[in-house]
């Protein structure tokens, strides 16, 4: 079943009836917050570093799902706790930071299970450092729990880059193009793909910061760099 057509069962009250005994009371009262949307932002916040970050960014985000897309758009970020299992009926999720991530053991099961299950993460490295704290102990998070091999730089065809728009890669921030964190430019991102489906996608590129502006500023960009955002979760939505 795709990450679509389990959000389709969710908002019309149906994901009990699919998932059967293991969609908790807690899984129903989230699934029932979202008020018939499409689509909720979901930050995940974790015991370790700075998960608070890039405050703007969702706000700015949903803006351009409502300007460029036909979507029924909860116009609030949702914060959940990695370790509640209230994320794993999340049809999305955001995490991100610059400290060092170290999972508990209920934080490390539940962002298993939701992968596995055909969730969707995007992780943001806010450093924007290869060799950074975040990117280091995020990727070794992710090699404990899906092997060392999982982790993979994604080609430039991935559908990910024409699921809305077309891009021939990963858009340049501003914050490479100045120089700034480890001086590259980051031609590639990463992801894990389970099944068929890509279930964690990694940036070094500091996308958040990128966005983490008003949403009424975007009049003043020559292009509107959130698009790349909505190809994520159009993505995310539709595998």
């Amino acid at each position: 079943m795709s990450r679509a057509r389990f959000l389709r069962l969710l908002g019309g009250g149906l994901a009990a009836a699919v998932m059967g005994s293991r969609l908790t009371a807690a899984q129903r009262a989230g699934g029932a917050a979202t008020g018939g949307f499409d689509f909720w932002f979901t930050r995940l916040k974790y015991n370790s570093g700075d998960w608070d970050v890039d405050q703007r960014m969702p706000a700015n985000l949903l803006t351009s799902l409502v300007d460029y897309t036909t979507l029924r758009i909860d116009p609030e970020e949702h914060v959940v706790a990695l370790s509640d299992p209230r994320m794993l009926s999340a049809p999305f999720c955001y995490l991100a930071g610059h400290k060092a991530v170290e999972f508990s053991d209920v934080e490390r099961r539940n962002f298993e299970r939701y992968v596995r299950n055909g969730g969707f993460v995007f992780v943001d490295d806010c450093n924007h450092d290869i060799d950074g704290l975040f990117a280091k102990s995020f990727e070794a998070q992710m090699a404990g729990i899906f092997g060392g091999e999982a982790m993979k730089k994604l080609p430039n065809n991935h559908p990910l880059y024409s699921s809305f728009f077309k891009f021939a890669g990963p858009p340049a921030t501003s914050f490479e193009l100045n120089g700034w964190g480890d001086d590259l430019i980051h031609d590639y991102l990463k992801g894990i793909t389970i099944n068929g489906r890509l279930g964690v996608l990694y940036s070094n590129k500091d996308y958040g910061c990128e966005w983490d502006y008003d949403w009424r500023n975007k009049r003043f960009l020559a292009e509107d760099n959130t698009r790349f955002g909505v190809n994520i979760i159009m993505y995310a939505l539709s595998n």
